[in-house]
C-alpha cells in the first residue's frame, strides 16, 4: 500500500493501533513469567518479549510501508554509510523500559515514530499495562486514547511547586543533582520509559531533564508527541534534538518541558 503525505499518518492510526495493541498483549502474556534475560554491549536487559515484540512491528511496518527502511533497537547494526542516505524512516523501541517490565513498575511501553530530514514528524506510544495509546496527527494533534476515549493533550502551565520528573535509575546522577539546585522550590517523581514524555504532555509534570545515557529510539516518539502537546524538548544549546546525524544513535543531554 502507498501513501502520498497528506494525511499519511491519519489513516495510518487505526492500523498502527491494532498492531500495537497485539504486541502489548503478547509482551503482558510475559509478563508475571520467569524470562531468559541477556545483558546486551549497552549494559541494557534483552528478553524474548523485547524480541517478539522487534518481529511482530517490523513484520507489518513492512506491509504497510514496504519501501520505507527501520530502525529497530532490536535490529541488526545498520552503518551509518547506509543510514545517511535516509531521507526518512521508521524508528522504534519494541519495548522501552525493560528493566520496568522486569520489575513489573508498569512503567514500560511501545515506541514508534517517524524520521524526515531528521525531525520526528510522528510518534505514537503505547503502554501496555494501562491499555493506553498517545498519538501524534497529520494536523499536529495530539491524542490520548484509552479504552475507546479519546482526548485531546496540551500541556499545563507550571505547577507550584515544579513538578520535575526523572526516570528510576537517575536520581544518582550527579549532573541531575547540580543542574536540580538552579531550583528552589519543586518535587521529583520518578516515572519509567518514555511515558514521562506523555506524562508532561497530559499536564501531570512540568519539566524532564535527562543527563544519562540513552538512545535516539528512547527520545523520538516521546519527543514528538510533547512537541504538538505545546511543550518542547531541547540539548544544551538550546536546540531542538536532530536525528540520524551521526554514526553512533546516542541522543545528547536534553531537557524536557512543558515550555514551547
Amino acid at each position: 500500500m502507498r501513501y502520498d503525505n497528506v494525511a499519511m499518518f491519519d489513516l495510518l492510526i487505526p492500523k498502527l493501533i491494532r498492531m500495537t495493541t497485539k504486541v502489548g498483549d503478547m509482551i503482558m502474556s510475559l509478563y508475571e513469567n520467569e524470562l531468559n534475560i541477556k545483558i546486551k554491549s549497552n549494559k541494557t536487559p534483552f528478553t524474548i518479549a523485547d524480541k517478539n515484540a522487534h518481529k511482530l512491528i517490523v513484520k507489518t511496518l513492512s506491509k504497510l510501508t514496504p519501501n520505507t527502511p527501520i530502525l529497530s533497537e532490536e535490529s541488526e547494526i545498520i552503518e551509518f554509510s547506509e543510514r545517511s542516505r535516509w531521507y526518512e524512516y521508521w524508528i522504534i523501541d519494541p519495548l522501552d523500559g525493560t528493566r520496568d517490565f522486569l520489575k513489573q513498575t508498569d512503567e514500560f511501553c511501545i515506541c514508534i515514530a517517524y524520521i524526515k530530514q531528521h525531525k520526528p514528524i510522528f510518534g505514537m506510544i503505547y503502554a501496555p499495562p494501562r491499555k493506553t495509546h498517545y498519538y501524534t496527527t497529520d494536523a499536529n494533534k495530539v491524542f490520548k486514547q484509552q479504552k475507546n476515549i479519546i482526548q485531546p493533550l496540551n500541556v499545563h502551565p507550571n505547577h507550584s511547586p515544579l513538578r520535575i520528573v526523572i526516570g528510576h535509575w537517575s536520581s544518582h546522577n550527579k549532573q541531575l543533582k547540580d543542574h536540580l539546585k538552579k531550583y528552589s522550590a519543586y518535587k521529583v517523581s520518578q516515572l519509567g520509559s518514555a511515558l514521562k514524555f506523555c506524562a508532561i504532555a497530559e499536564g501531570k509534570y512540568d519539566y524532564y531533564p535527562k543527563f544519562g545515557p540513552c538512545s535516539e529510539w528512547d527520545t523520538a516518539a516521546g519527543v514528538c508527541i510533547l512537541q504538538n502537546a505545546g511543550g518542547s524538548v531541547v540539548n544544551q544549546n538550546e536546540k531542538p534534538l536532530s536525528y540520524n546525524t551521526k554514526d553512533d544513535l546516542t541522543s545528547p543531554i536534553f531537557f524536557a518541558s512543558n515550555k514551547p
